[in-house]
């Protein structure tokens, strides 16, 4: 077979997403070039990698065959990749940093620091899902995760650095506003605005429900905190989210958080990313900022008695 790195590392993109245009945005091409280099590569194979199903792709044996290769040498030319940044020291290189998009409420000002400290490093920020940021952990193609619950089902290393509290949010003419020590059961006759299965933070609300022997009533459904936080504005249902993504919210009176017994949910932000994997000093200066001054730079302000008392009396809620 007469093939070339580039080849590989443009079919691992598309195997990995099973998307040529998902690819050709990770890797900053053209989707004609996309396809012309697995093209290129199936020639060389004498065997198709890619199947159409429906209005998607998969993987033929041949491609599932030809993907755990490309793996391992991605792998391995990202190793090397980086043993080369550490040997001109930490001054310079890159770092590629994937978050939960709940992080991204302050990752950015996490950066923006980090960059001021080394502005040699160039740093490479993804907001994602979940479900996403383990298939970027399980393939080795970033260097740290930050998240809430790492995975248990890959082989990872994590490092907790902050405190990441779960709030139960109300707009501020919900009747509940008003009370205080609410009774978890009390809550069993409202509708929650959830996010979508597989977020860390829908698990860990479902978990403690279970725990407490209570079932709620899933109301909309939502892929990202943004439409959560509008839903729950608009009196969609309660919800319950990170302390972190409701700050601006609380200083404008816009979400209340209920006072709600078992409530802050005790969560943390870690630091992840796959065991045994050699850091690069870019990364390791990132790890070392992150976990001795991430929680000055990004935790939440704390909450204030105005924060979870209402601002006028109840009028309209729509969520019963």
């Amino acid at each position: 077979m007469h093939l070339t790195l580039r080849q590989l590392r443009v079919f691992e993109a598309v195997a990995r997403h099973l998307s040529y245009t998902r690819a050709a945005e990770e890797l900053h091409l053209s989707q004609p070039a996309v396809s012309m280099q697995v093209r290129q590569l199936e020639e060389a194979a004498g065997l198709p990698l890619f199947e159409r199903l429906g209005k998607g792709i998969g993987l033929t044996e041949a491609g599932r065959e030809v993907y755990t290769y490309s793996r391992s040498i991605n792998r391995s030319l990202q190793e090397m990749d980086e043993v080369m940044q550490s040997l001109k020291g930490v001054n310079r290189g890159r770092l590629h940093v994937a978050v939960a998009s709940t992080v991204n409420y302050f990752a950015p000002r996490l950066l923006a620091v980090f960059h001021l400290r080394y502005p040699g490093i160039t740093p490479r920020l993804d907001v994602t899902n979940r479900e996403t940021l383990m298939r970027l952990l399980d393939s080795n193609s970033i260097d740290i995760a930050v998240m809430g619950q790492p995975p248990t089902d890959i082989d990872v290393e994590s490092e907790s650095f902050m405190e990441n509290p779960l709030v139960v949010i109300a707009p501020p003419t919900h009747p509940l506003v008003s009370e205080r020590l609410i009774p978890t059961a009390r809550l069993t006759g409202e509708v929650f605005v959830m996010r979508e299965p597989g977020s860390g933070t829908r698990q860990a609300m479902e978990r403690f429900f279970k725990e407490q022997g209570l079932t709620i009533r899933h109301g909309m459904q939502m892929t990202r905190n943004e439409a959560v936080k509008q839903a729950v504005r608009s009196g969609l249902g309660l919800s319950v989210v990170s302390l972190h993504t409701i700050e601006l919210e609380l200083e404008t009176s816009r979400l209340k958080v209920l006072d709600v017994v078992g409530f802050p949910l005790a969560r943390k932000w870690h630091l992840v990313y796959r065991r045994g994997k050699r850091l690069s000093p870019a990364a390791r200066a990132f790890r070392d900022f992150v976990v001795q001054e991430g929680p000055r730079i990004a935790a939440p302000a704390p909450l204030s008695a105005a924060e979870v008392t209402p601002s006028a009396t109840p009028d309209t809620y729509l969520g019963h």
